[in-house]
């Protein structure tokens, strides 16, 4: 019989699984998608050339250069270098993700020309076979060729947390993750065409991920831009109406509607943004999705996986301890490890002491964090379990007290377990062993493992002793020990001092757990809490978490509820994890961080990986978080005050019918000193400032009242010299609008450090310098009248100054 060509490879009565020729490989269509830490090139611009303040901008600016002085039209090359900087900064920041994607990519296992090979994602080709082991992602579509006990997670894709079993001829979708078992599947859909691709370019175009400071921006922005419009007009007809001159008149308008807009503000947030993401990527960490920067300012409970996280990668056995005489505990060990094809840490560091296999495996289960144990069925040499001792030993065992000795001192323990029979009372039959690399696939897709999940009772899945002494035999507990970071106890203190609560949850036995704790002086360590008791109502659980920091036989699925329950509680959380039973609470949290040596399917839907497998990232991870919002918010000050005072003066000029009480250019000049320049440094500037919920509101708070009094001083002075002419008259109000703006950047600026003093003392001076120049009070049109007005302006000034002091402050005392 003479099967039809499948995937490239002839099939010729059994199939091969040779996978594809090199010259089948040219030829294949690649696994291409776009990268989604970035934007192209093109829309960079587009979206940094393309925006409503520079069209309004642009458009005044052409109305200054036909009718006014080339002096007040320096605010459109402030429109030029917000659109140069934004672009260069956020080229930057795409350089740093590229190159940091490219690292952090996962390679693939495919098999071509007989040979495994690993490849980068996007060297897959349509029609390879794919080799998976536990932990493995799906990176593209395809078709199970082989499978050996295989279970795939598709929660990421349906919802459903339990795993799903695959057999040859079953499809398998990307974005879901390998986390039992071994197989080979055939590559039938990639880059655009897999179902992963298509669901995050729906998701790209139609949903953006939720972010506080992003809303909070677009609402001023959308808010402002509907008050423009009748303002500008109102202020535009009082103008004509005003002077005889027409240029007088539109240079008076514009300078009201160019300082309602905080065409600033934008370009800040993205400037911080990006550098954020590049400060993180010199410490090598990759910043997946950009509202990820503002979770980690917000983060206030921090879920640490033991394993990879406290402890460093791979474990050393230590000893074997025989519970019975006689047993062949060396020859079960090598083969129980040697039938698993993707050996996890715990399996490698056993093979290391035990490398040579002399039985081989009819069948077997491999190793998942549900079951929390493997094994495999031996023939004649009976079937063995190895795995948690409080899950294959009876509550009752001599045994099980005995390896919880020796988990209190911090080892991890397992047990080797030996019985006659299946827990469901069925022999297996004598097949062999089929390898999905290099077995026949016609007998791969008939033979059956007949130990599974699925055929243990319930209660014997939990306790083996259900099946008697004699037949479920306790032979040997396995102690192998774990290496402690060395950074992880200066990490631990970090947070604590920081008030980030920690939540320090794993799979391994409580007392283990507790053990490596109390080493790191984790606060509540010796209350170590088994997980298996924790109630499943949230409330209750939530609770239970508040109250207690160390928790061990967490389940995946709990460690999902876990998270769940601490946000429902109102915290902020992040998980940090490296393997598979860690994905569906990486999924979960505000903030997922894996660590660059951890599973495929950790990174991929982690918002944050440490390349550097490094737990001392953290800290910089989290204060950079809190650097960009804190300082965004302090800024976000400096720019609305000046569009609300510009609302109010435009609003009073324009029903009034007076003239505006400064051009273009003093705004250009008051502006650069007290806002422009300022903020670029104020949002660059380190801060351990935890951010909190309701950063509108706040802004709103500060820069309402000081706006109107700026406003207020602005306008008396402009009226206090009104004997004078219309140049001197704009330049007392120039003078009070410097010293009541300024005055708002030293609050803003607060605490008043050495180099923040510095700073708002160089803006003081620029001005004052201005003032002393002859060339620049020339450019910009300021004539100071006689001292007697510019007392007065001074005076109105320190008043206003006061009178914003003081409003402040009450604003201080409504935070919530």
């Amino acid at each position: 019989m003479t099967l039809p060509q499948v995937g490239g490879f002839a099939v010729d009565g059994v199939m091969s699984l040779d996978g594809l020729t090199s010259a089948q490989v040219a030829r294949a269509r690649p696994n291409v998608v776009p990268r989604r830490s970035s934007r192209s090139l093109a829309a960079i611009i587009r979206a940094n050339v393309f925006t409503l303040f520079n069209l309004v901008i642009g458009v005044l600016w052409a109305l200054i250069l036909v009718f006014g002085a080339w002096q007040d039209s320096v605010f459109g090359l402030i429109m030029v270098a917000n659109v140069l900087i934004g672009v260069v900064q956020e080229l930057r920041a795409k350089r740093t993700l590229d190159r940091l994607a490219v690292v952090g990519e996962s390679p693939v296992t495919v098999r071509r020309d007989g040979a495994d090979r690993r490849v980068p994602p996007h060297e897959v080709v349509l029609g390879d076979l794919i080799v998976l082991g536990p932990g493995d992602a799906l990176l593209v579509d395809g078709e199970m060729i082989v499978s050996a006990g295989l279970e795939v997670d598709e929660s990421l894709l349906t919802g459903e947390a339990d795993p799903v079993r695959k057999e040859p001829g079953d499809p398998v979708l990307s974005g879901s993750f390998a986390v039992a078992g071994t197989g080979v599947f055939r590559a039938t859909a990639v880059g655009t065409d897999a179902y992963a691709a298509r669901l995050a370019e729906e998701a790209s175009r139609f949903h953006l991920a939720h972010s506080e400071l992003r809303d909070g921006v677009a609402r001023f922005i959308r808010y402002i831009t509907w008050l423009v419009i009748p303002i500008g007009a109102l202020l535009t007809y009082s103008q004509l109406s005003n002077s005889a001159d027409f240029a007088t008149a539109i240079t008076g308008a514009v300078a009201g509607i160019v300082t309602m807009i905080p065409e600033g503000l934008v370009l800040t947030t993205s400037i911080a943004f990006a550098v954020g993401v590049v400060r993180l990527g010199r410490r090598r960490c990759l910043v997946q999705e950009l509202p990820a920067i503002e979770g980690l300012a917000r983060v206030d409970v921090l879920c640490l996986d033991k394993t990879g996280t406290l402890t460093a990668g791979g474990m050393t056995l230590d000893r074997v301890v025989p519970l019975r005489e006689g047993r062949p505990v060396d020859d079960a060990l090598a083969a129980l490890t040697a039938a698993d094809g993707h050996p996890n840490a715990t399996a490698r560091a056993i093979s290391d002491r035990f490398p040579s296999a002399r039985w081989r495996p009819l069948a077997t289960v491999p190793f998942s964090s549900e079951r929390k144990w493997s094994g495999a069925d031996f023939g004649p040499h009976g079937v063995w379990l190895l795995g948690a001792p409080d899950v294959l030993l009876a509550p009752s065992a001599p045994e099980r007290a005995q390896a919880a000795e020796l988990a209190a001192t911090g080892a991890r323990v397992l047990a080797l377990c030996r019985t006659n029979r299946l827990p469901d009372g069925s022999r297996p039959p004598a097949s062999p062993r089929t390898d999905p690399i290099t077995a026949d696939a016609h007998a791969a897709s008939h033979r059956t493992d007949p130990i599974t999940a699925d055929a243990l009772p319930e209660d014997a899945r939990t306790d083996l002793s259900v099946i008697g002494v004699e037949e479920g035999e306790p032979v040997a507990l396995v102690v192998l020990k774990q290496r402690v970071r060395p950074d992880a106890h200066e990490t631990l203190e970090y947070f604590e001092r920081q008030g980030v609560s920690v939540k320090i949850v794993s799979g391994d036995d409580p007392r283990s757990v507790s053990a490596i704790a109390a080493g790191l002086n984790v606060p509540g360590a010796d209350r170590a809490v088994d997980a298996r008791t924790l109630p499943d109502d949230e409330d209750a659980l939530g609770e239970a978490l508040d109250a207690a920091t160390v928790f061990g036989r967490v389940s995946p699925q709990q460690k999902r509820l876990f998270v769940t329950a601490l946000r429902k509680r109102g915290h902020t959380v992040a998980m940090t994890g490296d393997g598979v039973n860690d994905v569906l609470a990486l999924k979960e949290a505000d903030l997922g961080i894996a660590m660059g040596a951890g599973s495929p399917a950790t990174k991929a839907v982690a918002q944050v990986v440490l390349l550097d497998n490094r737990f001392a990232a953290l800290p910089h991870v989290v204060n950079e978080g809190r650097r960009v919002l804190a300082n965004i918010e302090r800024v976000s000050g400096l720019f609305l005050t000046k569009t609300f005072y510009a609302i109010v003066l435009s609003l009073m000029t324009g029903v009034a019918g007076m003239m505006f009480p400064f051009t273009p250019r003093h705004s250009t000049l008051v502006n650069a000193v007290t806002i422009g320049l300022p903020a670029l440094f104020l949002a660059l500037a380190p801060t351990l400032e935890r951010a909190s919920p309701g950063f509108v509101p706040r802004v709103l708070r500060f820069a309402v009242p000081a706006g109107v009094i700026c406003a207020f001083a602005v306008l008396l002075a402009f009226r206090a010299a009104a004997g004078g002419a219309l140049e001197e008259q704009r330049t007392a109000a120039v003078l009070a609008l410097f010293l009541t703006t300024w005055w708002v950047l030293v609050l803003v600026a607060r605490p008043l450090d050495r180099w923040r003093v510095a700073l708002v003392a160089a803006m003081a001076g620029l001005f004052a310098l201005a003032l002393a120049s002859p060339f620049v009070r020339e450019v910009f049109e300021l004539r100071p009248g006689g001292p007697h007005d510019d007392l007065i302006a001074v005076g109105i000034a320190l008043v206003a100054c006061a009178g914003i002091s003081i409003a402040v402050k009450v604003a201080g005392t409504l935070r919530t």
